[in-house]
């Protein structure tokens, strides 16, 4: 029994120590974690740098924010390093310490939007005229280029759209893109001027880069005036900065590279203000005005956006358009949405001619002011 019962014991004695192991085993496991993650705190971070030029196998030049260094390169890279390679550097001396990879060109997805537009020429009432101009310079010479090879003359390069704030321009690019079954890459001027020097010029040059490797393409740049206005003597680091991102622009325009089946189209508010540059016959020469409609534009409008409403018949569509004017596209719009909220908020499933006059009586206040202003800028 005696016996037995030794065994018994050593059997448990056993387990109880294998438990232990395992225990300690995990325990060890876990403390290593946790002591390389408060190596990772505790390590200095690098620096994400770019090579410009190569001289030595051991010896570089990189491009920081405040100007290229001349550094040494860690013994393991040496002879691997390559001109536009992406690396990290150690801080105090600048040491590169790591390959990245090779940049290809600036980072430009996070402010660029790339899209398949489904806007139709359909949706856009009362722009007859310009859309049959861009029709001639974005959508045939996208659809049909031999008719230019055949009468031997090279279409415009894009067209800049110009007019008050929402009569359509943006409309009309992506139209047109859906029409010629083109990427439409649009992106707002503001966002082509970065922060540190240099860097709006590689905005410009990696975005026509996205465009030839997604051709056929349309950029559109809206805004363009807050890149492309008249050129003065400033002596401020971001007006130069602002000024150097528009040379880039123009530079790309003229090409090295054609643009070949990528078009431009530029929108702004301000054409007074635009540097002469940017029109200049080669570039954006033929520019196309984007007015507020007249009556029967706003009635094209109206039926538009009142397509899919549903509309008792006192409704009179032609009686809404004559009771608005110097109204843009927008603005109309603006008009249905708010009829349609005062047949939601009587919990109607239909919109009377009333609820137009109280939403025409809302939205007037807001337009009248403006198209006052629109006046005096465009004429009309």
């Amino acid at each position: 029994m005696n016996s037995d019962t030794d065994t018994i014991n050593m059997n448990e004695i056993h387990m109880d120590a294998q438990t232990v192991d395992e225990e300690n085993k995990i325990l060890k496991a876990t403390v290593e974690d946790l002591q390389n993650e408060l190596k990772k705190y505790q390590r200095i971070p690098y620096l994400v740098t770019q090579i410009v030029d190569v001289h030595k196998k051991d010896e570089v030049v990189i491009q920081l924010n405040s100007g290229k260094f001349y550094v040494s390169v860690a013994k393991e890279l040496e002879g691997t390093l390559q001109a536009d390679d992406e690396v990290l550097v150690e801080q105090k001396t600048l040491t590169v310490v790591q390959k990245i990879g090779k940049s290809k060109h600036f980072d430009v997805s996070g402010y660029i939007i790339v899209e398949n537009p489904t806007t139709q020429w359909n949706n856009i009432g009362g722009l007859e005229k310009q859309i049959q101009e861009v029709k001639e310079v974005i959508e045939l010479p996208l659809l049909k280029p031999d008719l230019f090879k055949n009468v031997g003359i090279e279409p415009p390069k894009g067209v800049l759209l110009y007019g008050p704030p929402g009569t359509g321009k943006t409309l009309i690019a992506k139209a047109a893109a859906k029409n010629s079954n083109a990427t439409f890459i649009e992106i707002v001027g503001s966002e082509l001027v970065q922060k540190f020097i240099g860097e709006g010029s590689k905005f410009v040059k990696s975005m026509f880069e996205l465009a030839r490797e997604k051709a056929p393409s349309i950029i559109f740049i809206d805004e363009i005036d807050s890149i492309a206005a008249k050129r003065i003597e400033v002596g401020t680091s971001g007006e130069r900065e602002v000024q150097r991102t528009f040379m880039q622009l123009l530079a790309e325009l003229d090409g090295f590279k054609a643009l070949g089946n990528i078009k431009i189209i530029a929108a702004t508010n301000r054409l007074d203000i635009l540097d002469p540059a940017i029109t200049r016959p080669g570039r954006l020469d033929r520019t196309i005005e984007v007015t507020l409609p007249d009556r029967k534009g706003i009635l094209e409008i109206f039926k538009i956006h009142t397509k899919k409403m549903t509309l008792t018949k006192d409704v009179s569509l032609d009686e809404l358009s004559g009771m608005v004017k110097n109204v843009s596209g927008a603005e109309i719009r603006s008009i249905c949405t708010e009829a349609g909220y005062f047949a939601i908020r009587k919990e109607r499933k239909y919109v009377t001619m009333d609820d137009f006059k109280k939403a025409i009586k809302k939205v007037r206040k807001g337009y009248k002011e403006k198209s006052t202003d629109y006046l005096k800028l465009y004429g009309q």
